[in-house]
């Protein structure tokens, strides 16, 4: 048994942000699936959305999260992450981020505009914030001596005094306490047992669950699997934010044309050059993601067109070469000179605004188990997530879990003393069948996309349900009956996140924000204005 005091699954923003903090205090673990850097904190394009600007205000940014979230953000959280975002921008700045300045004042910074927002607050580094971000936080942690970081790791599951102390007594609320992880050595396929005084869940999305994405490999739902699994409530899964523009292209994988193009001035045309928004949205290409997916998804069905295109070409090409170098560059790898040519861009999933339910400061139901970032569901983003507020929450709940984290691990001192059972193979067998994972896998993707898409229907949603349950079985079977594998671990996950997103939308008999069903078009005020809670009965 491996002892560590704080545990932490991830190594995004909010997995690095936390350990930063924690690790003053004691000694951290962080568990990564690949290289460290291969994250989705590190694709992020657009920026850090806060107030910097005297003609933007809490108050604004507050107003247009709340509308983003179409009645279900929860207020308390909203006002609390956005007075609280300067202040961690800030952090990262004296951490040795850079973002784009406008002036020669420490945080004077040059603010970009993206749909939803009324005001520019959108603190970038060019078109690469996420990396600019990733790099800064990765040479502090490489630097801390409390920190250990494990690449090429998976986490199997959660360990939790339920699963380690088996009796013919009721599970109570006492017994469901997490005291860590078992993980998967990648690279000599070996299961260790991990003891953490305190576990943080910072997995990241989901989106790989669909069949287009704009999200690398990695995101397949572990962070939400496992602590479903392990017993704690996750909430609003139906909510998956499809970005609207993704580059179409036969040999580009998951390449993302940021918000903030929109937000320079770019126009959305069909095949025949004529703009589409106004006519579904008084705020055309600025209006907020579901919109302006739902926008596109209907322009393409209508047409029958592979896609619709993004063009900027109206605009100054230096300056257009300036503001976005890596979408340029990639862009022209594919032959396309957006200062030239109209982009060729096709909604795909993007953005989980449900996951693990947590409080104010991270923690979920089960007891000394947190989640962050987009693993986790606050509140903040309700039924549609405003753009660039996901790395202002992952920033924000970093801190807050932290600074709740060291209080808890402080007040469990020596009280707690478990002896946890080592990963048990016996009787399992190498497997001999890897097309069930690779066969499953791709089902489950494409059943996904096309029922459970953009627009969706209680007879489509019911169709996923039941070939879900079925694959369920079969992956439930596989596990006890072969030894673990990467690959076997995130097919489990990401079936168990199909489930969840599938289940979540059948009980919301409306349509809002992110989730539109063609049987109930309409917002229901009424008998629908709640969060979506599903928790695994035992």
């Amino acid at each position: 048994m491996i002892k560590t005091d704080f545990l932490v699954i991830g190594s995004g923003i909010a997995g690095l942000s936390y350990a930063l903090k924690v690790a003053e205090f004691g000694t951290v673990t962080i568990v990564t699936k690949k290289e460290i850097q291969k994250t989705n904190t590190a694709l992020a394009q657009g920026g850090v959305a806060a107030v910097f600007s005297d003609t933007d205000s809490f108050a604004l940014h507050v107003e247009d999260t709340l509308k983003a979230g179409d009645g279900l953000c929860t207020k308390e959280v909203v006002q609390m992450v956005v007075e609280n975002g300067p202040d961690r921008i800030k952090e990262l700045v004296a951490q040795g981020a850079k973002f784009n300045k406008a002036g020669d004042g420490e945080y004077d910074f040059a603010l970009g505009q993206e749909g939803g927002h009324s005001a520019k607050r959108i603190v970038f580094a060019h078109d690469l914030t996420g990396k600019e971000i990733e790099d800064s936080l990765i040479a502090n942690v490489q630097a801390h001596e409390n920190i250990t970081i494990l690449e090429d790791h998976i986490a199997v599951n959660l360990i939790t005094f339920s699963t380690t102390i088996r009796s013919g007594l009721l599970r109570t609320q006492e017994e469901n306490i997490c005291c860590g992880a078992y993980i998967l050595d990648k690279k000599n396929s070996r299961v260790d047992t991990y003891y953490a005084g305190v576990t943080l869940l910072a997995t990241g999305g989901a989106s790989k669950v669909y069949l287009y994405t704009s999200n690398p490999d990695i995101a397949t739902g572990d962070g939400i699997a496992m602590a479903y699994r392990a017993g704690a409530s996750v909430a609003n899964m139906e909510f998956v934010q499809f970005h609207p523009t993704c580059l179409y292209h036969p040999e580009a994988k998951n390449f993302l044309i940021s918000e903030a193009v929109r937000g320079e001035g770019a126009h959305l045309i069909d095949e025949q050059g004529r703009r589409f928004m106004e006519k579904y949205s008084p705020d055309k290409e600025l209006a907020c993601r579901d919109v302006v997916a739902r926008a596109i998804d209907n322009e393409l069905k209508k047409t029958g067109a592979d896609s619709v295109f993004l063009d900027i070409t109206h605009k100054d090409p230096d300056a257009v070469r300036e503001r976005f170098p890596n979408i340029h560059a990639k862009c022209l790898e594919f032959g396309i000179d957006i200062t030239k040519q109209p982009i060729p861009v096709v909604p795909a999933a993007h953005y989980m605004c449900g996951g693990v339910a947590t409080d104010l400061n991270g923690r979920t139901d089960v007891q000394r188990l947190y989640a962050v970032g987009e693993t986790a569901c606050t509140g903040l983003h309700g039924a549609n997530r405003l753009a660039s507020n996901s790395l202002l929450e992952a920033l924000v709940y970093a801190h807050n879990a932290a600074r709740a984290s060291v209080e808890e691990f402080r007040a469990i001192g020596n009280k707690v003393t478990v002896t946890l059972d080592p990963w048990d193979e016996t009787d399992t067998l190498d497997s001999d069948e890897a097309i069930v994972v690779t066969h499953n896998w791709d089902e489950i993707r494409r059943l996904m996309w096309n029922y459970v898409g953009i627009v969706r229907s209680d007879k489509r949603l019911h169709r996923a349900q039941r070939r879900i349950e079925n694959i369920l079985k079969e992956i439930d079977e596989y596990y006890w009956d072969f030894k673990i594998t990467s690959d076997l671990i995130e097919l489990r996950n990401l079936a168990t996140v199909a489930d969840l997103i599938v289940r979540s939308a059948l009980m919301r008999k409306e349509s809002r924000g992110l989730h539109y069903n063609i049987w109930y078009p309409d917002k229901d005020d009424v008998n629908c204005l709640h969060q979506t809670i599903l928790q695994k009965q035992f």
